[in-house]
C-alpha cells in the first residue's frame, strides 16, 4: 500500500498533533517527507517524538523506515525505460519472450476490472455529459494517442469535444477561455510530463473540472482531479503497458453511450448519415 493510502485510510485514530503531521506530509506529497524528522515536526508545529509515534502507528519501526518507503515510491514514479532495462530484461529473444510479455499484459488488463470503484465511471460520465462548455482531452508523448481515441468516441455522442494532440507552449493560451463550464480529461503516466501537469493545474485553478487517467504511482494532477482512473501498468518489459488504460477508456465510452440513450443514438445516426453521403468508408459509395 502506498504511504499516501496509509495516511488517508479510514479508521486511523490520530491525535490532533499526529493529524498535523499527516497534513504536512500530504501538503506536498511525496517530497514533503524527505527531510529530517525534526524538520517535519517543525513544519507541522509539533514535537519530534510525535513524528516517531505516528510512524509507529502506521506500522513502521522508525521514521527512517517510513521515509525509506517514500523514497521507493518516488524512485518508482521516476523510472525510465533505460533504468528499468536491467531489472526487466528477459532471457532470450524468441517466441517465449513474446508469450511471457503478452501473458503479463493480459494479467494487467484483467486487474483493470477492479482497479477503480464502479462509481468512478458514473461520476466521469456525469461530468462529461453535463458539461455546458467544452470537453478537452490531453495526454503526454505516448498517452496522447489514448486521449485521441477517447476524443473520437466522445465526439460521437456530444459536441464541443477537443483533442489537444499537438500540445505546445501556445496551447497554454487556451486557459484564457476555460472555466467552470468545461471539463479536461488528462492521461498522465510515469514519467509525468511537466507541461501536462502545469496545464492541468492551471486549468483546475480556473474552475475546470478534471478527470485523470494515471497509474498506481499517481500523477501530481491527482490532487486536483474530480475523478481519478488508476490502472496497473507494470509488465514484463522495460516499458509500461497502456493496454489496460485503453480498456478502461473504452469501458468509459460504452458506459457513456449506454447512459445517454436515445440522445446518443440520434447523434450517431446523424453522423452516420453525413459520413454515408460522402462515402467515408470503403463499403459506402457516393451517389
Amino acid at each position: 500500500m502506498p504511504l499516501k493510502d496509509l495516511l488517508t485510510q479510514s479508521g486511523l485514530n490520530l491525535t490532533p498533533a499526529e493529524g498535523k503531521i499527516v497534513q504536512a506530509l500530504l501538503a506536498d506529497y511525496p517530497t514533503s517527507g524527505l527531510g529530517t524528522a525534526s524538520n517535519l515536526a517543525k513544519r507541522a508545529g509539533v514535537s519530534d517524538p510525535t513524528v516517531a509515534r505516528l510512524s509507529a502507528k502506521l506500522g513502521f519501526d522508525s521514521f527512517a523506515d517510513l521515509q525509506s518507503m517514500l523514497i521507493t515510491e518516488i524512485e518508482a514514479r521516476l523510472q525510465s525505460p533505460l533504468l528499468m532495462f536491467e531489472t526487466k530484461r528477459t532471457a532470450g529473444d524468441g517466441p517465449a519472450t513474446v508469450q511471457t510479455y503478452l501473458q503479463s499484459v493480459a494479467h494487467r488488463v484483467a486487474e483493470t476490472e477492479t482497479a477503480v470503484p464502479a462509481q468512478n465511471y458514473d461520476q466521469a460520465v456525469d461530468l462529461i455529459m453535463a458539461a455546458k462548455g467544452r470537453v478537452l482531452l490531453l495526454g503526454g508523448r505516448f498517452s496522447r494517442h489514448l486521449a485521441g481515441i477517447l476524443a473520437g468516441y466522445l465526439g460521437q455522442f456530444r459536441g464541443q469535444v477537443t483533442d489537444l494532440a499537438r500540445f505546445s507552449a501556445e496551447s497554454f493560451d487556451l486557459l484564457l477561455e476555460l472555466g467552470s463550464r468545461d471539463v479536461l480529461i488528462v492521461f498522465d503516466y510515469r514519467r509525468y510530463q511537466t507541461d501536462i501537469v502545469r496545464f492541468a493545474t492551471q486549468a483546475a485553478e480556473r474552475g475546470v473540472k478534471l478527470i485523470l487517467f494515471t497509474d498506481p504511482w499517481l500523477s501530481p494532477i491527482a490532487e486536483k482531479a474530480e475523478v481519478v482512473f488508476i490502472v496497473p501498468s507494470e509488465v514484463n518489459s522495460p516499458y509500461d503497458t497502456l493496454a489496460p488504460a485503453l480498456a478502461q477508456l473504452e469501458a468509459l465510452s460504452l458506459h457513456a453511450v449506454m447512459r445517454s440513450g436515445d440522445a446518443a443514438r440520434r447523434r450517431i445516426e446523424a453522423l452516420e448519415a453525413i459520413r454515408s453521403s460522402v462515402g467515408v468508408t470503403v463499403s459506402e459509395k457516393v451517389t
